[in-house]
């Protein structure tokens, strides 16, 4: 099973990083970074959905009806004229289902940690989200997960390429006061240099190779 790491640090990874750069006008250091950061949060954020039977469902009928993996057949084509606009308009669905209100805490606390704008994170995540479901989607189908429990070690496991410190890392990232609300103080512990939570800011640097 590989891993998101994997997939980043794979030529089709090469090829999403200098395609997300060119449609964002950013570098292709500082969209690797922000890559680097988002698709394991959400990854992480898709795994505590999972956690209820609802939220399962939702997320296999979604990868089953639409996000089969046929997005990472043909990146040169997806990044050829510029991402299209339903491609965009389903990456913000996706956010908007995994991150819920969150979503501007989570781009303001990305862009604060790479130093690319806030409006470049937003289209980089409307344009990661659909690649990691596409992603996902294939994992999906390879390992012929079919329930909750099935999915729930699938994601655990995409995201097992992260070290321990990094899995705690998404853990306490996406609910850092234990009461199951995603992404909760994302943007505060971040924005609060890691002084909370026994240093985040040196758990983020171990997570994103600083």
């Amino acid at each position: 099973m590989s891993g998101l790491l994997d997939l980043l640090n794979s030529p089709m990874g090469k090829q999403l990083i200098s395609g997300v750069a060119g449609q964002t006008g950013q570098p292709e250091n500082k969209t690797a970074d922000v890559l680097s950061m988002a698709m394991p949060l959400i990854l992480g954020a898709m795994k505590k959905n999972v956690s209820s039977p609802q939220g399962a469902q939702g997320l296999m009928s979604a990868l089953s009806s639409k996000h089969d993996g046929s997005i990472l057949d043909d990146l040169g084509g997806l990044f050829g004229g510029g991402v299209d606009d339903s491609v965009m308009n389903d990456g913000a669905g996706i956010l908007g289902h995994v991150f819920g209100g969150k979503q501007p805490q989570v781009e303001s606390a990305l862009s604060q940690k790479s130093g690319v704008d806030a409006g470049s994170i937003a289209n980089i995540l409307k344009i990661a989200a659909p690649i990691v479901m596409g992603f996902l989607g294939k994992q999906t189908s390879q390992n012929k997960v079919s329930d909750a429990s099935g999915m729930n070690s699938l994601l655990g496991g995409m995201l097992g390429g992260q070290p321990q410190q990094n899995q705690s890392l998404i853990t306490t990232l996406l609910d850092a006061d234990g009461d199951g609300s995603i992404l909760d103080d994302v943007a505060g512990m971040v924005m609060s240099g890691g002084k909370k939570k026994g240093g985040l800011g040196g758990l983020l640097g171990g997570l994103f190779g600083k």
